[in-house]
């Protein structure tokens, strides 16, 4: 299983894995007890319980590259583009938006 922390400007807010069956979206507790937080999408609310979905969740997959910069990206760090979790672990630990995602390199964590 892969797992990624996702920060919400620069504040740990929950963490996604992918497994076998599909991904898991799972807030933080201590990020949903704090007053100043903030869902990280509308389509993603502040709740205590999992997110599921056979697929990358869509807000993920449009942090990742399209078009020729894809091919771009996938060609350079030798990642397919199929691997949509692998091409966000890449990518997205530096990104302009309030939102970034950096992979947890002991996924026992």
């Amino acid at each position: 299983m892969k797992k990624a922390w996702v920060y919400y400007r620069d504040q740990k807010a929950g963490v996604l894995e992918q497994a076998v069956e599909g991904f898991r979206f799972t807030y933080e507790v201590s990020y949903l007890q704090a007053p100043s937080a903030q869902p990280i999408s509308l389509s993603l609310p502040l709740q205590a319980e999992s997110f599921l979905s056979k697929e990358l969740f869509p807000f993920f997959d449009g942090m990742i590259a399209e078009g020729w910069l894809l091919d771009i990206t996938s060609r350079v760090l030798k990642i397919d583009t199929e691997d949509r979790f692998g091409l966000l672990l890449a990518t997205a630990s530096h990104t302009i938006g309030a939102v970034t995602v950096k992979e947890v390199e002991n996924a026992n964590q």
